[in-house]
This record gives structure tokens, sequence and C-alpha cells, in this order.
């Protein structure tokens, strides 16, 4: 698949970058792939928690670094938010279903997919989250039709 479009936002606060999360809202569909690479607190967990306010859910938003998977039940479909982080060897990844995840008619949203590359299929849209000196620089890459709806809507 060949890159279709890609934008970079720079965001220096927290609540920047919700915003940013809940744009991205809009451009959510059943069997979106997204993978979220970046270090350790660099805002993939907070834009998350945007994109989860902008499908209008209300509950905690925690990352899922120590359960692996957080899953949430929306109205219409589900996000199935992972942090592969602690994954020692991608055959870990067997053992969370993973790929039951991916046939679904939910959206799946990977942190680290990097620790499993090998046994994921090519995603959507590809978000990096950088540090920079002025806060957090998104370098977002849209691989697929639906991957180009999500970035439209993050505009």
């Amino acid at each position: 698949m060949t890159e279709r479009s890609a934008g970079s936002y720079l965001v220096t606060t927290p609540e920047q970058m919700e915003r940013l999360g809940q744009r991205a809202a809009g451009g959510l569909n059943p069997g979106l792939l997204v993978f979220l690479s970046g270090e350790l607190g660099s805002g993939k967990t907070t834009w998350v928690r945007g994109v989860l306010r902008g499908l209008h859910y209300d509950g905690p938003v925690k990352s899922p670094t120590y359960t692996l998977l957080e899953p949430y039940y929306l109205q219409d479909f589900a996000v199935y938010h992972f942090d592969l982080y602690r994954i020692e060897s991608a055959n870990e990844v067997e053992f969370l279903g993973l790929r039951d995840y991916l046939d679904s008619a939910g959206v799946c949203l990977i942190e680290w997919p990097e620790r499993a590359q090998a046994l994921l299929p090519e995603p959507d849209c590809r978000i990096e989250f950088l540090h920079d000196d002025n806060g957090r620089r998104l370098i977002v890459d849209c691989l697929s039709d639906a991957g180009e709806v999500l970035c439209v809507s993050m505009g």
C-alpha cells in the first residue's frame, strides 16, 4: 500500500493532544487499524482518551500497559486500545487473541506495534508521537481509504 497523505501536528499541552484525538474521532469507522508509535510519555494514551471523548465515552480511560488491552464498548462500535510495550516476543500477541480483534467490526488502536510487527497487518493509519522542544509532534501517515478519512478529520 502506498502512502496517500501525511500530516504533522505540534501539540504543546495535554489538553491540545486530547482535542486532536477528539477531532480524529470523527474519522473512525469499524474495522480501522491505527498504529501509535512513540516513546514513553509522548502522548499516545492522551490522544486515545481524546478519541474516546470525541465518541462520547465518559468513563475512565487508562493506559493498557499492564492489562495489554482496554476495550471500550460504544453505541456504534467497540474501540480496542492495545499497548504492546510489555510484550517480549511476537508470539505473546497470539495469546491475546489479537487476530480476533483485528477481524472484528471494532476499531483497533495499537501502541508499540513494532513489538509484534511480523504478526500485524498493514495499518490504515500510522501516527508517530515525538518529543519536541515545544511539546509533542505527531506525524500522521494515511495508508488506506479508511485511514484517509481519519487524516482528514484531524484536519
